[in-house]
């Protein structure tokens, strides 16, 4: 019991080192830095190349990293924050996510993608507790993780800088008229919070022995949750946050095994957001720009095609496409009808409701394992699955989902990530059910009144079929009565609360619409690999068909379908290497962000 404890509060040391930074620049700037872990990462491979190749001494190789992640965060906020300060507050969100692509890549083309071996230059076995052996660098971890917060807080309270850094979390807008220089104290932010991020990559580099480029987006997720269970923009919450984290999560994998990891995690993280949405030391503002809400509608509309060009568009994709294409360029096509589908999915919710989600590969992985059990253990017709499977995506997703409805703005969109990764972790955790790790293998092929669907020809065609028809069922509820109150929704709840209409309810119907179509996805996807296990379903796939829909318009299906088409078909077509490929993606999404908001399929208000 005693082992497991110190464990606990050793890991939980770890991540609370990287979420101080994530707090640090939420309480200042209002903005979820998604890029936090890969400045970690690049903070680890920054010190194993200074230490391992170098000779450098530990001490002289810290300074190097945190000045260098320094100024890696003031070019983050100068690149990517402060150009969006007065767009929606998603914009600032999407550009981090945009910067982590850009920052893991080329971290893998500067120092390799194969993962290496930190020296160990302090001990990690010269202490023993009981049966318990720890070492120098455990309680470095714990002396910097304390001292840090204890410095920064000094900092905050003593300093003229650090006061202003206060009230420019408090209100910006009072802050510059009394004379703070805004701008510079953001910068100053993102220096100590980069700064932090490099340092923890050094110390957890150290204490995991292993490294790798791609590191970071573990990393960030947990000091992410970490930093929301204290509560984000407390200090001392997202050292609490941390260690609670860090000790619950050695007790659950003693108890239980390492798979429930993300069961402990994201379960914590979800009973903490219904229970006290503000986080344990921290409480929920009231706050009128929710950093995780708002569309780019307000930049731009989507267009609207005329019935002759909807059928010119269906006789490419069904006709003349299947003819002239082969087998590949076939079998990419029915990747880019999924991904196209997962991304229409989120124009719902996210595009007309204005609620951003994190979490959409949640219903995916429930359609696809739903659609593949209902074929081999039922037996049941392609007609009758893919309906099915929908349907079993939505119920779960709505009622998984529902306690959530009474929160508000971004404490919504964090709780759909933790419902995502839940969804995919239980699925790894009922093997009685789902063949835990091991997956499921054999799915038959779909069979449509007898004809078995098996050629890349026939499962384009089937894919694009139920893409389209999706598209079209979600063009006509925009365009209903319904959709009406959906963009009202989006565009100001408060004002359609004060006519008597509740927001969260049409949000929760346009999430279970959304996760009816994710499971129709998820189901095809089962029938294209005819094989299927929980590492498929990340959540850089939610991420991913988010940027698509930024991409194309965000409430626009046709503008999804040309998303998918250029960030997924495209690099396909031109075989392009994975780290060329989401390198791309990375740098285009920033471009867009920052030059054309509204998306390709839009046009300027």
């Amino acid at each position: 019991m005693l082992d497991t404890l110190i464990s606990g509060l050793i890991h939980g040391n770890t991540y609370a080192l990287v979420a101080i930074g994530l707090s640090l620049i939420f309480g200042v700037a209002n903005v979820v830095n998604f890029a936090q872990g890969s400045v970690f990462a690049v903070g680890s491979m920054a010190g194993w190349w200074l230490i391992a190749e170098l000779r450098w001494p530990l001490w002289a190789a810290i300074i190097a990293v945190c000045f260098l992640t320094g100024l890696l965060g003031l070019l983050i906020n100068t690149v990517a924050v402060r150009p969006l300060s007065k767009a929606p507050p998603i914009a600032a969100l999407l550009a981090t996510y945009a910067v982590a692509i850009v920052l893991d890549n080329l971290s893998q083309w500067v120092f390799g993608p194969q993962t290496r071996r930190f020296p160990q230059v302090l001990a990690t076995r010269n202490f023993t507790v009981g049966s318990f052996h720890f070492g120098t660098l455990d309680v470095v971890i714990l002396v910097v993780t304390l001292s840090t917060m204890a410095v920064i807080a000094g900092f905050l309270k003593a300093t003229k800088y650090g006061r202003g850094i206060r009230a420019t979390a408090q209100d910006p807008d009072a802050a510059r008229q009394m004379g703070i220089p805004v701008a510079r104290t953001q910068n100053l932010s993102f220096i100590l919070a980069s700064a932090l991020g490099g340092l923890a990559g050094v110390l957890v580099g150290m204490y995991n022995s292993n490294i790798s480029p791609t590191s970071g987006a573990s990393a960030g997720l947990t000091a992410f949750t970490a930093a929301t269970l204290g509560g984000l923009g407390s200090l001392p919450g997202a050292v609490l946050g941390g260690i609670v984290l860090g000790v619950l999560e050695a007790f659950g994998i003693s108890w239980w095994g390492a798979g429930v990891r993300d069961l402990i995690t994201f379960g914590l993280l979800l009973i903490v957001l219904w229970v006290r949405p503000g986080g344990l030391l921290g409480k929920a503002p009231a706050i009128s720009a929710e950093p995780l809400t708002g569309t780019y509608l307000g930049q731009g509309r989507a267009i609207r095609l005329t019935r002759w060009q909807v059928a010119a568009i269906v006789a490419v994709g069904l006709v003349v496409v299947p003819i002239v294409a082969d087998d590949y360029q076939l079998t990419v096509g029915t990747q880019v009808a999924v991904y196209a589908l997962l991304a229409v999915s989120l124009t719902l919710p996210s595009g007309s409701a204005g609620q951003v989600s994190l979490g959409q590969v949640g219903p995916m992985a429930v359609g696809a394992y739903a659609g593949a059990m209902l074929t081999m253990n039922a037996g049941w017709p392609l007609l009758a699955v893919l309906p099915a499977a929908g349907l079993i995506a939505a119920l779960i997703s709505a009622v998984l989902i529902s306690p959530t409805w009474r929160l508000k703005g971004h404490y919504v969109s964090i709780a759909t990530l933790g419902i995502g990764t839940i969804t995919v972790a239980a699925i790894l955790n009922l093997g009685w059910l789902t063949n835990g790790p091991l997956g499921i293998t054999a799915i038959p092929p779909p069979a449509i009144f007898g004809h078995d669907i098996v050629s890349a020809r026939d499962l384009y065609l089937l894919d694009v079929t139920v893409l389209l028809l999706a598209a079209l069922i979600v063009i006509r509820l925009q365009r209903s009565h319904l959709g009406k109150i959906w963009s009202a929704v989006g565009a100001d709840e408060v004002a359609l609360g004060s006519v008597g209409i509740r927001a969260s309810d049409y949000k929760a119907l346009a999430f279970a619409v959304g996760a009816f179509v994710a499971g129709l996805g998820g189901a095809l996807l089962a029938y294209q690999y005819s094989y299927l296990d929980p590492s498929m379903f990340t959540a850089d796939m939610s991420m991913l068909a988010l940027t698509i829909i930024v991409l194309g318009a965000m409430n626009s299906p046709f503008g999804a379908i040309l998303g998918a088409l250029v960030l997924v078909g495209a690099p396909e077509f031109l075989r392009m290497a994975q780290g060329a490929r989401l390198l791309s993606y990375g740098a285009l999404l920033l471009l867009l962000i920052r030059f054309r908001p509204q998306g390709l399929w839009a046009r300027r208000a």
